[in-house]
């Protein structure tokens, strides 16, 4: 069970945009990894070759959790993302991360967001 003090770290550590550094620190080798209702990322080489993947797409512009819930070994966090693709779209996305924690590491994180948030926004 992570203590507050990790939790926090974490996501600090997320809201600076350190999300390959993120991963050996933070993430069992074993971890998983889930969108929605996709299949399952499986490993901390698979989830660093999608943020890999996702970092040459966009850049982050602001990143903030909007809060956190943290209850023994699991944790929920309320992102607030804000970025650029490499074609110039800007997209928010608002999304609840919910993480199941082993010591100080997280070996689950499952994603939920409404997929309409990956459309540019107009205006």
């Amino acid at each position: 069970m992570p203590s507050r003090a990790v939790v926090e770290d974490f996501i600090a550590t997320i809201e600076r945009g350190e999300f390959l550094q993120a991963l050996p620190k933070f993430y069992a080798e074993d971890m998983t990894a889930q969108e929605n209702n996709q299949p399952p990322r499986v490993g901390r080489a698979a989830q660093t070759a999608n943020e890999e993947a996702a970092l040459q797409r966009m850049r982050f512009n602001a990143i903030k959790a909007v809060s956190f819930v943290h209850d023994g070994d699991r944790v929920a966090i309320n992102y607030v993302f804000e970025m650029t693709t490499v074609t110039g779209d800007r997209l928010r996305m608002d999304e609840i991360a919910y993480q199941v924690w082993r010591g100080d590491q997280i070996v689950s994180e499952r994603y939920f967001y409404d997929p309409a948030q990956r459309q540019p926004i107009k205006g």
